[in-house]
């Protein structure tokens, strides 16, 4: 993973200032308290209950498979999942919830055994991460943040969680665990900004999805699948 170093960054700053004609603001903007507020109205009361409901009738929309299931069938469900896809190869992010999951047998073994291809993120292969990604069938992630109005979920980048497995590979499977279920953007952007606030670092790269890639650029026919994945299916833990 590549890192940099910020050069002249007081010079540059001072300059935009300069050019705006006005002091350079060294400190936070204030808060303001808008008197309309109507974007934390909008299933303000929903339950979790609610909220997958929501999330259900929005998936039938973005072309998106739901699928709901609990820790305990959380590997059968996957492995289901993925041969309905099609089967490998496959791509995975490197992340712990996997194991903690009950999920490493299917990944480590399972698959494996019955010749399936599956390549975890390495940050120290680089385009070999990349090029595996291009050619597999199948991308598995993990949904940090869900916005069931919208049914989009959020991916948070780093350097085990290459950003190419959720749009390289034909078929995108994602994770969401039922308690990172929000009404709407308002409230994921609520969570981005308490993370910021409790000194932790937000991912640079912060990718929304909502199901399958699609366009309707060219006389406003749907085409699914222009720059991403075909097809997309979230599969819905119950860790409440």
């Amino acid at each position: 993973m590549m890192t940099g170093t910020i050069k002249n960054k007081e010079v540059f700053l001072n300059q935009i200032a300069t050019s705006l004609g006005r002091e350079r603001q060294i400190q936070n903007a204030p808060v303001r308290n808008w008197k309309h507020q109507p974007q934390h109205l909008v299933l303000k009361d929903a339950s979790v209950d609610d909220l997958v409901e929501v999330l259900r009738l929005q998936c039938e929309k973005i072309h998106t498979t739901l699928i709901e299931t609990n820790l305990k069938e959380l590997e059968k469900t996957l492995k289901e999942t993925v041969s309905v896809h099609g089967g490998g190869p496959i791509v995975t992010w490197k992340d712990e919830r996997f194991s903690n999951w009950g999920l490493s047998p299917l990944m480590n073994q399972t698959w494996t055994s019955e010749g399936v291809s599956i390549h975890e993120w390495d940050y120290t292969k680089e385009m070999e991460n990349i090029s595996l990604a291009e050619k597999a069938n199948v991308g598995i992630t993990i949904s940090e943040i869900t916005l069931a109005e919208s049914g989009t979920v959020v991916l948070l980048s780093d350097k085990d969680k290459g950003r190419t497995v959720s749009f390289l590979p034909a078929t995108l499977i994602v994770l969401v665990p039922k308690s990172t279920l929000v009404p709407r953007m308002t409230q994921a952007a609520q969570k981005l900004r308490s993370i910021h606030k409790q000194g932790k670092q937000v991912a640079s790269c912060v990718n929304f999805i909502t199901g399958p890639s699609n366009s309707a650029d060219i006389e406003l026919n749907l085409v699914v699948g222009v720059h991403g994945p075909v097809k997309a299916s979230y599969i819905l833990i119950d860790d409440l």
